[in-house]
């Protein structure tokens, strides 16, 4: 391989690995955030009390973040030929990513969301605020720099994650370095992806910085 199929392969994978990450962190957001909210609005003394929605709830998480990412990748390669239609490539990847990050973002929101002031929200039910009303108008609003931070950390680990995605033939930068770098003894290409993501890490943590801090200013 040359320098310059080197680096066109090299753009390619970067490409891959931005729209496994970029997918998966987008779906799991959707899909974990209101998980997040109801571990919160249901616990004991909140707004939604119901002690035994949480605890099934928790249990689920807890479950969903106790399993390494490797095995989740092929213990749900069923679910992942059902959803796409295959188990194998760049967009059946995204399957198990969203997966894994589902319970690690409700545990983000769990965290974030519990730190808002308790009497913000007391306040809001002063005023006759319905539990909807102090969830879209008082705690996500309140916990949303937290929440940046936290979304960020899940785009990182997803960047971790999707090195494994060559096991499903998932490509981007990990399947490069393993099957054209460790595999083949070039210590260049691993080192050139390794570099990529160290510089892709930086970028996603000095943006989710900036947005967290613009949005605390508020």
């Amino acid at each position: 391989m040359d320098k310059a199929m080197l680096f066109r392969t090299l753009w390619e994978a970067t490409g891959q690995t931005l729209y496994m990450v970029g997918v998966s962190v987008v779906a799991a957001q959707i899909l974990g955030m209101p998980l997040g909210v109801l571990l919160v609005i249901s616990d004991k003394g909140h707004i939604a009390e119901n002690r035994l929605l949480n605890k099934i709830l928790s249990v689920i998480v807890n479950i969903g973040r106790s399993i390494p990412f490797i095995i989740l990748l092929v213990a749900i390669i069923p679910f992942t030929r059902f959803i796409i239609g295959t188990y194998i490539g760049t967009t059946a990847a995204i399957v198990p990513l969203t997966v894994a990050a589902i319970p690690f973002v409700a545990r983000v929101v769990e965290s974030s969301l519990k730190e808002v002031d308790p009497g913000v929200i007391e306040a809001a039910q002063a005023m006759g605020a319905s539990p909807w009303q102090i969830v879209y108008k008082v705690l996500l609003p309140e916990a949303l720099p937290g929440l940046v931070l936290g979304f960020t950390l899940t785009a990182i680990n997803l960047v971790g994650y999707s090195a494994m995605a060559g096991t499903v033939g998932g490509r981007g930068l990990g399947d490069l370095a393993i099957r054209f770098g460790y595999q083949r003894f070039r210590g260049d290409i691993i080192f050139y992806t390794v570099v990529i993501l160290v510089v892709l890490v930086q970028l996603i943590q000095a943006l989710g910085n900036w947005l967290a801090r613009k949005l605390s200013r508020r």
